[in-house]
């Protein structure tokens, strides 16, 4: 019985033998005689080493107050939708019914300006809501999405969503619901105790605008569940008549997390942002706290959620060679998924919350699943002009879009503000140029049409014209229900030229 366990001694002092030979390459220290003026090893940074810098506190709170700008991006974007609605006189379950196209007052990052918006939104957490949704026809269809408080997309709608354009009843179920669920609904686990919508409404081959705004109001409906056996009236309101500002852009000041408060306080915890609940408690946003920063909480807030702005506006200036659209050519989509072709970056051994946010820094209300290779829409970007160089403020650039584009529903160019990813503010009211506008145009002799965009009109072509203001541009080209050629690659955009 002795010969196992002797046997089991030297094979354990081989192996230490051999661990303090490792120990000893990699630290000779590490097996040096015991000295009692140098003391024990390691433990602390290398002699000499000075503290970076002064203030250790304001270092911590700076760092933990950045990483919360980034990783709570999205959720801030959907918080800010909701204080627009509020600021137009909506509350949960009323509809923002625009009746017209948005103009330069919808204050949005990368709207488009050709068709109408409907949003809206519903406070689950007392009990669950119903939107309805008409079914698609000869005078519109729906194209958008329903999403949670971390913009997770739970519901597609329209022809290409859950209701495959039949339209019908969404019944919106916050978490941990357990009470029996009625038939006759697409069922809805939210995840969240708020949700917001925001649907286009397509007019038909045969329908207008006009129409298509009265569609929204025959048909969409958003009302508590326990109200369905008796639907109330329901409250629309239209902030185009009065051109009301419709302000839903980050402030990226204190007020960023005044607003992150509120969202930590309003929805459950997920077990992937547990860390976060104690980095965010370290400058003062705890559930069931007040927000009560001191100065120097506040002055570091401040100056990181400056910097955390211009992090995510200088990283997607330098787009990514896998998101070009045409090889040889400075198109890019502005479209990227995560790796299972949804917008969720919730991995199962990590969280991506840094592409998380550099997706959601300019674009809002993705689908739930996107397949990069046959897009139902297309959103493409100009990062670079002909030559290679960034588009700059108070130059002119041009664009020729030929006379047959690959898309089902329209094409659009629609500019923006580089710096804040809305309209640009300018006399003409004029946010973009489109399919739409061919009629009202000059046209080229082949029938294309080449258009400007910059601080002054060409000579005799206003009307093609996209005014800059002397803002640097963000240029979005959009092609609604993109076809074979544009899937295939045949079809090819020439670059943005500088116009000297």
């Amino acid at each position: 019985m002795k010969k196992p366990l002797v046997l089991l001694s030297a094979f354990l002092l081989i192996n230490f033998a051999n661990v303090a030979e490792i120990a000893a390459a990699e630290d000779p220290l590490a097996l040096s005689a015991i000295n009692p003026k140098v003391g024990p090893v390691g433990g602390q940074p290398a002699e000499g080493s000075k503290q970076s810098v002064k203030d250790l506190d304001y270092q911590v709170k700076y760092q933990r107050a950045f990483e919360s700008v980034i990783w709570a991006t999205p959720a801030l974007d959907i918080y800010n939708f909701i204080k627009a609605n509020n600021a137009v006189g909506a509350q949960s379950n009323d509809i923002v019914a625009f009746s017209k196209p948005g103009t330069q007052v919808l204050e949005a990052l990368t709207a488009n300006n050709q068709v109408p918006y409907t949003t809206g939104y519903s406070d689950l957490s007392a009990e669950p809501a119903v939107l309805v949704v008409p079914a698609a026809s000869d005078v519109a269809s729906f194209f958008g999405q329903v999403v949670g408080t971390w913009q997770t997309t739970v519901a597609d709608v329209g022809p290409p969503g859950l209701d495959k354009g039949k339209g019908g009843k969404y019944l919106l179920l916050p978490p941990g619901y357990k009470k029996p669920v009625p038939k006759g609904y697409y069922v809805i686990h939210t995840g969240s105790n708020i949700v917001y919508f925001a649907f286009r409404a397509l007019p038909g081959p045969k329908s207008d605008l006009a129409k298509a705004a009265q569609y929204v109001r025959d048909g969409v409906k958003l009302y508590p569940l326990s109200q369905a056996a008796n639907p109330p009236k329901q409250k629309f309101i239209d902030p185009s008549p009065q051109q009301l500002r419709f302000p839903t852009l980050p402030a990226y000041n204190l007020s960023t997390f005044e607003t992150l408060h509120k969202i930590i306080n309003s929805e459950p915890v997920l077990p992937r942002d547990k860390v976060m609940m104690d980095m965010l408690a370290s400058i003062g946003i705890e559930k069931g706290k007040p927000f009560n920063p001191d100065a120097k909480s506040k002055q570091a807030m401040e100056a990181a959620v400056v910097d955390a702005y211009q992090y995510m506006l200088q990283t997607n200036a330098q787009p990514q060679a896998k998101y070009k659209v045409w090889e040889g050519k400075n198109y890019y989509t502005i479209i990227w998924p995560d790796s299972n072709s949804e917008f969720n970056f919730d991995y199962p051994g990590r969280l991506g919350y840094t592409e998380r946010a550099l997706t959601y820094f300019q674009v809002t209300f993705f689908p739930k699943k996107w397949d990069s290779a046959r897009p139902i829409n297309a959103y493409i970007t100009p990062k670079f002009d002909k030559a290679g160089n960034p588009l700059l403020a108070g130059k002119t650039y041009k664009v020729t879009i030929p006379k047959s584009v690959p898309a089902r529903n329209f094409w659009a160019v629609n500019m923006y503000d580089d710096a804040t990813g809305a309209f640009i503010y300018n006399p003409l009211v004029r946010a973009g140029l489109s399919s739409f506008d061919r009629k009202t145009m000059k046209l080229n002799s082949d029938d294309s049409v080449t258009i400007y965009i910059g601080p002054k009109a060409p000579d005799g072509l206003e009307s093609n014209w996209i005014p800059t203001e002397g803002k640097k541009p963000f240029v979005l080209i959009r092609i609604y229900g993109a076809e074979e050629a544009y899937y295939n690659r045949s079809f090819v955009l020439d670059d943005f030229e500088l116009v000297e």
